[in-house]
């Protein structure tokens, strides 16, 4: 066994266990810091808070009988700025909107500002460069209920060259007016938020997901937004009832979501766990999504966005999260017009979700959308619905049933054209499918370039419904189907068994090159 430290900020650390298991430890285990006792543990991911700055530590791991030891040092703290000192009050009624973002403001670089336990009404905060937000336990940020007063972002600023353009709240993919979130990092680096408090968005005692696809005054907030930013870590605390998408970071660059929970009904509407888009270097590590809508989405824009800026959503690690119950567990798309690349999956727990790993896109988003780079390793699904699907004639948007996104007859490959290259999936196991255990749909002018697959197990439920594997025309409710693949040019198959299945195990149509041992 070893220990790695993953991020040690001024005042919390996360460390991971590493091994070969999917999310959880193989054992129990005990840590001690600095001789004592302070938590125990069952997953591959733990923190530790309340640590004092700039101090060196010994981290001490008991599992089945062996101890590893790992020596780390916080990071420096400059000031301490107790919020509670600008006039908090922690009543959950009383908004303490200004009074935090005073504290925010006027904190110095490399403070902290520290809330306290309690719950403290806010609407948007904006955090600033060089500085960290610590949620003591106990403490919880509750989002206001009327969306009169929360500001709104402007999805375009002119600038005054009246040229150039530059693009700050997003909806779907498209610049377009939106209400700020509940936290919100903008043109910033060097900011984190941590610590074992709540940030409650409070969204279903709201209006906000009442006609949620329509718009009010303008278009509906997330929990936590970033744009143009550097340096970002969220680390440690429960995000929940979120607005619309929960953690949506855009266009920025060095991401870490680290040991979060993310808790949103299964019944509210558009509210996905983790979407970054367009961003680049993210880690999303040892977190637990159980979302109403799909667990973690990668994203690039829609047209407009992918031909304007042509910034893709790249070098992604996914690794040692629990996804639970959402639409799919990764998703990919379908607003990828930027393109997605260089994203590799591993040691994930999959639970419920009605697929597995989602690729989704259609015709009309563009030459600059192209997914290439996908690992997929050592992965457990339990109950997903379909473990795999890749839909290149996903039916979204208002032209999303038209036959020129619809149909199955090869059109002129032009700069409207999405491009699937290389997808590689190793050491999975699917228990308890039902519609499908693959379903791959390319183009027919642009197949699937190849799909490997090796050591891959999925079993079917027994008691298995009928239901639509991919989102798209013709595709009818299907139940028990081994691997339907239609326009693909190449796929590779090594020692993949798939048990329970129904009728012919592989439905191929227009598939290139076909390997199977």
């Amino acid at each position: 066994m070893k220990i790695t430290l993953v991020r040690s900020l001024a005042r919390s650390a996360m460390f991971e266990l590493s091994n070969n298991t999917c999310y959880r430890a193989p054992a129990p285990y005990t840590v001690l810091l600095d001789g004592a006792e302070v938590l125990q543990g069952d997953t591959n991911v733990f923190s530790l808070f309340s640590l004092e700055p700039d101090r060196a530590y010994e981290l001490a791991v008991t599992i089945g009988g062996e101890t590893e030891t790992l020596r780390f040092t916080t990071a420096k703290e400059s000031f301490f700025v107790d919020a509670s000192r600008y006039g908090l009050v922690a009543d959950g009624e009383t908004d303490n909107t200004a009074q935090l973002q005073a504290a925010l403001s006027t904190c110095p670089a490399g403070g902290t500002v520290y809330v306290p336990a309690g719950t403290y009404r806010t609407q948007s905060l904006f955090l600033q460069s060089n500085t960290t937000l610590y949620l003591e336990k106990g403490c919880t940020l509750l989002g206001g209920t009327d969306r009169k007063k929360y500001p709104i972002l402007p999805g375009v600023l002119p600038c005054c060259d009246e040229k150039t353009e530059h693009y700050l709240a997003t909806w779907e993919g498209n610049p377009l007016d939106s209400f700020a979130a509940l936290i919100n990092i903008i043109n910033a680096e060097n900011v984190a938020i941590t610590g074992e408090g709540t940030i409650d968005a409070n969204a279903q005692n709201g209006d906000w997901y009442q006609n949620p696809k329509k718009k009010n005054i303008a278009w509906r907030p997330r929990l936590f937004f970033t744009s143009n930013a550097k340096d970002v870590v969220l680390h440690g605390v429960l995000v929940c009832n979120s607005y619309s998408w929960t953690i949506h970071p855009t266009y920025s660059e060095n991401v870490d979501i680290l040991n979060i929970r993310i808790r949103n009904s299964s019944h509210s509407p558009n509210t996905d766990g983790i979407d970054p888009e367009g961003c680049k270097n993210v880690n999303i590590i040892g977190n637990h999504v159980h979302v109403g809508d799909d667990c973690i989405a990668l994203k690039s824009g829609k047209l407009f966005m992918g031909m304007k800026l042509h910034i893709p959503c790249e070098n992604v690690v996914i690794r040692n999260c629990c996804l639970s119950r959402g639409h799919g567990g990764l998703v990919i798309g379908s607003e990828m017009s930027g393109g997605v690349k260089n994203v590799v999956v591993t040691q994930c727990l999959m639970d419920h979700t009605d697929r597995g790993l989602r690729v989704k896109t259609r015709r009309g988003r563009g030459k600059y959308a192209i997914i290439d780079g996908l690992v997929f390793r050592n992965v457990i699904m339990d109950g997903v619905f379909t473990p795999f699907v890749i839909n290149m004639f996903y039916f979204c948007d208002p032209d999303g049933r038209s036959d020129y996104v619809q149909t199955h007859e090869a059109l002129p490959v032009d700069e409207m054209t999405p491009k699937l290259g290389s997808l590689e999936m190793e050491n999975i196991t699917a228990t308890d499918a039902q519609y499908a255990g693959c379903w791959f749909s390319g183009l027919p002018e642009q197949p699937i370039d190849r799909v490997s697959m090796r050591n891959v197990n999925i079993s079917f439920a027994e008691n298995a419904k009928p239901g639509q594997a991919a989102m798209m025309c013709g595709a009818d409710a299907s139940c028990k189907v081994g691997i339907h693949a239609e326009n693909v040019r190449k796929i590779e198959l090594h020692n993949v068994k798939i048990t329970g299945y129904e009728g012919e195990c592989l439905q191929l149509t227009n598939v290139g090159s076909f390997e199977e041992d």
